[in-house]
Order: structure tokens, then sequence, then C-alpha cells
């Protein structure tokens, strides 16, 4: 009952300052970013590098309405890949972009807008042997998303797309991303979409995700796996096998600072364990759809305002 009140709190700009202000925050805050700067972000990456797992960075913010703003997103992204650059992670981490904070939402130009400054990044990310994968936002961009993943693919084929499996679209979306040189990495969704256009129950939402992930891996593309459901997991790697996949044909991606064990686990195993890392000051949104997604988390923030003993 409270996902739905938290993702409508996740765009209040009154219970940003709520949150924000709150002193018991920000040690929870941390549990889910890698700090609001570029340096301690870098220090989580060569961690979490040096015990075998790979990472997408994601700069946070979102929603942009001045190309001041849009600018400056382009510009702390090429600084983030100069700095993996510097340090030889190429290979080891990718760049994850919300195109709304490249100007996707300007009232007046903005698809162009953000193609154009998105595509420094996508040519930087090619040069140090890395890429970049478009997060999906709210069913009002995914057109917008893909049209430009289908433009900056034409140059940069390893360019990657977030689908969301409780869009009604997402299956058909599967199959004609399904191919080869495709990446596509599977979420279930965290915004709070319409009736019409997303389904509503949970179950419903995870039955079109496994519909989804059986489209990706019968497909000749590269599926990402972006869940820590055990059950979807435990399907994934059955598919994998079905299809004669090997591992690293595939792979799976979880949140910094969730299901820590597990994603060294898979690690050990031999699978390809991607972490989802974010940073930066605007991590308000993005805190608060982690909270609706799983009780587990609001559970954790909640206690944190209980006195201790």
């Amino acid at each position: 009952m409270l996902g739905p009140v938290l993702l409508a709190a996740s765009r209040s700009d009154r219970m940003r300052r709520v949150v924000a202000g709150a002193p018991i925050t920000r040690p929870v805050v941390n549990r889910f970013i890698a700090g609001d700067e570029l340096a301690p972000a870098m220090d989580s990456v060569r961690s979490l590098a040096a015990s075998g797992l790979e990472v997408t960075l994601d700069h946070l913010g979102e929603d942009v309405t001045d190309k001041a703003t849009a600018l400056a997103t382009r510009d702390a992204y090429l600084r983030l890949l100069e700095a993996l650059k510097a340090e030889g992670l190429g290979t080891r981490a990718e760049v994850s972009v919300k195109l709304s904070a490249f100007g996707q939402a300007l009232p007046s130009g903005g698809h162009d807008i953000a193609l154009e400054n998105v595509r420094p990044v996508a040519d930087l990310a090619s040069e140090i042997g890395t890429t970049v994968t478009l997060d999906m936002e709210d069913h009002t961009t995914v057109d917008s998303t893909l049209a430009i993943l289908d433009d900056l693919r034409l140059r940069h084929p390893g360019t990657g797309a977030v689908l969301q499996s409780y869009l009604f679209r997402t299956e058909e979306d599967a199959r004609n991303l399904a191919v080869a040189g495709s990446r596509v990495r599977l979420v279930k969704g965290a915004y709070k979409e319409p009736a019409n256009v997303a389904h509503q129950d949970k179950a419903e939402v995870d039955r079109a995700y496994v519909r989804c992930l059986k489209i990706l891996m019968a497909g000749e593309g590269y599926p990402m796996i972006g869940s820590h459901d055990p059950r979807l997991i435990s399907i994934a790697q059955e598919l994998a096998h079905r299809h004669g996949r090997k591992q690293g044909s595939y792979e799976f991606q979880m949140l910094y600072g969730i299901r820590t064990a597990e994603q060294r686990r898979l690690a050990e195993e031999g699978e390809r364990m991607r972490i989802y890392v974010p940073y930066g000051a605007d991590w308000y949104g993005y805190f608060m759809r982690r909270l609706a997604e799983r009780p587990a988390n609001l559970a954790f923030f909640l206690r944190s305002f209980l006195p201790t003993r």
C-alpha cells in the first residue's frame, strides 16, 4: 500500500525538503548512494572491481528543465569517463544515463537536445572501451528513448537500453530488441504508472517479466537481468541453460547496497555480475523509488529513526 505513496513522494518538492533535511537520513542514504561526488564513487568502483564485480555508474539527476543543467549532466558524465580511463577501468565499468537529465523533458526540442548531449558521452565511452546504457523512465519517454537508442547504435552498436516489464508494450519492445549486438537490461519498473499502460498487480508484473525474459534469452542479443528476486534469478539461469547460453553471454545486475551476499555468490559461481552504482547530490528521487520497490528497504529506513539503546 505504501509503494504508490512513496512513488508520488519521489516527485514532491515538499517531501524532498523534509527527507533531505532529516539528520538521520544521510547515514541511510549512504547505504544506497556511493557519495555525492565523483571521488567516493570511484572508490566504490575500485573496491567492487577488485572483488570480481562489474559496475554501471549513474550520475544522479532527472527531470531537468533548463539547458544549462542538461549540459552540466553531460559534463559530469564526461568527467566520470575520463576518471575511468585514467584508472584503466573502462573494461569493468560502463555508465547508465537518464535522458531526462540530458534535456529530454525540456518543453521545446527536448528529444533533439538530449540526443545532442548524450552523443559525446557515447563517443567517449566507446573510446575508452566501455559503453552507455539508456535508463528507462516513465512511459511517456519510451518512444523518444528507443529512438535515441536507434540513433546511437548506428555508431555505437553496444549502446544498451532498459525495458520495464510492468508496461503492457514491453513484450513487443523486447522482440524488437532481441537482435544481434543489442544489450537490454530488463527490470520490473519503478515509476507510478496508470492502469491503462501498466500492470498494477505485483504477480502480473512478475509474470510479464518472465515472458519478456524468455524473449530476450531466446534472441540473439545480450540480456541483462536487473532483479534481486531469487525466483527470477533462478528462472533466468534455467532459461540460459535451456537456450544453450554460456556464462558471460548474459549478465545479472543488482543495485549498490542491496543483497550484497547474493551479488558475491553469483560472481563466485562464474556468473557475470554488475552493480548499479548511483552517485551525486540529486539522490532524492532515486532513493524514494528504492524505498517504494521493497518493503525491506522501507523498514531499514524507518528503523533508522528509532532511538538506539
